[in-house]
């Protein structure tokens, strides 16, 4: 099947009114934390709070999508007003003496917890770029330049990040790139930094040379430092949804490009690889964890069904689709986005489940934790709807 142009105008404007009408209202104005600053996004089905700690990549990631709205979609100044209030909680409470940024405190901003990896300092850095934009605040902007040049220090082992394991065994994971890769692009579209071209075309030559493997048809998680396999269960354990997320941030830097032709057959070969590894053809939806031998996985949630990763497929196989045509992408999109809609949803409420069983039936209730919370299915509502205009735009 293919799309027509009247069906792209419907899932335009489906994608439109979710976001504006279910998403966005579930967790705003409700979740904004007036006293402490940032915001409270630990919440049950019915929008209840079930814990008021903060993790702060999500601080950051709700002050991103805050500011890009009023960027993007309407200039409303409840928008702009959380974005200041997620930013401001994210530089008085995120970062630790020594420079690099917490992962869970209290309401407060008390520190809990810190993690050997620098994802909240990457969210800090698409949340502080977004707020300079839609604010003309040019210290947040000077802030988000100065963390993303300490991301790439970290990136390139330049800083050193206490070590999570010993090196008897050493690894590298498709994660780092990828999240650079849209850290830049971010950073680019919003305040712009002259490193981003480069350093985002190094990062994809990275993936494509090292994680992805055309002879076995896979999307790599993790790899030996030159690229090899590692044949142990970790080394072997493959993240369809990851790696699907990987692909559209390829295949948006080929769009960025002027659709240049490499970077569009690496993201749709990513694609087509990991749609393969991850559909469920017995129930649907994207399976979380796969072994690139077909054996065992380790963890026990591997056939679950978890909310972001139907996220950035519906992304994907849309992008793909509108990039080259392809009926495939057509099909594979209504495929995930019938799945997604019809059991992640929450027809009542708003918003969407995080955890589903195989079979499609709830695991659990909660919308928000430290792990969810207001970004992939917005960002997906808000970048399909903003693709679609484009496209049908022509533009």
């Amino acid at each position: 099947m293919a799309y027509s142009e009247e069906n792209l105008k419907a899932y335009k404007a489906f994608y439109e009114n979710q976001l504006l009408t279910d998403t966005i209202p579930f967790w705003f104005p409700r979740s904004l934390d007036k006293e402490h600053g940032g915001f409270l996004l630990m919440r049950d089905a019915d929008g209840t709070l079930i814990d008021d700690d903060k993790a702060i990549w999500i601080q950051a990631r709700a002050t991103w999508l805050l500011a890009i709205l009023y960027l993007t979609v309407e200039r409303r100044p409840e928008w702009l007003e959380g974005a200041k209030l997620g930013y401001e909680f994210l530089n008085k409470h995120g970062f630790d003496t020594d420079g690099q940024m917490f992962f869970h405190v209290t309401r407060e901003g008390k520190p809990l917890r810190k993690r050997r990896y620098f994802f909240s300092e990457t969210f800090y850095v698409i949340a502080a770029a977004a707020y300079a934009k839609a604010s003309g605040d040019e210290e947040a902007a000077v802030r988000a330049r100065k963390v993303f040049g300490d991301c790439i220090a970290y990136a390139s082992g330049e800083y050193k990040l206490e070590p999570k394991f010993t090196d008897t065994r050493p690894s590298k994971g498709i994660g780092i790139p990828m999240i650079m890769i849209n850290t830049a692009q971010q950073l680019r579209e919003t305040i712009g930094d002259s490193r981003c071209d480069e350093r985002i075309m190094a990062w994809i030559d990275e993936i494509e040379n090292h994680f992805v493997k055309d002879d076995l048809k896979c999307v790599m998680e993790q790899v030996a430092p030159d690229g090899s396999i590692i044949d142990h269960i970790d080394g072997r354990t493959l993240n369809p949804g990851h790696a699907i997320e990987g692909a559209w941030f390829i295949l948006h830097e080929a769009r960025y490009r002027n659709h240049d032709a490499r970077l569009t057959d690496l993201g749709c070969r990513m694609l087509d690889y990991m749609w393969e590894r991850g559909w469920d053809q017995e129930h649907g939806g994207i399976l979380y964890y796969r072994d690139v031998y077909h054996k065992p996985v380790q963890e026990y949630w591997q056939d679950m069904k978890f909310w972001w990763p139907h996220n950035e497929v519906i992304i994907a196989t849309l992008l793909a689709f509108v990039m080259t045509g392809n009926e495939k992408y057509a099909t594979w999109h209504k495929q995930v986005h019938d799945y997604a809609y019809k059991y992640f949803h929450d027809a009542r409420h708003g918003e969407w489940f995080g955890y589903l069983h195989r079979d499609g039936s709830l695991a659990q209730t909660a919308k928000g934790n430290l792990f969810k919370g207001p970004f992939h299915l917005p960002r997906q509502e808000w970048y399909c709807f903003q693709l679609l205009k484009q496209h049908l735009q022509g533009t």
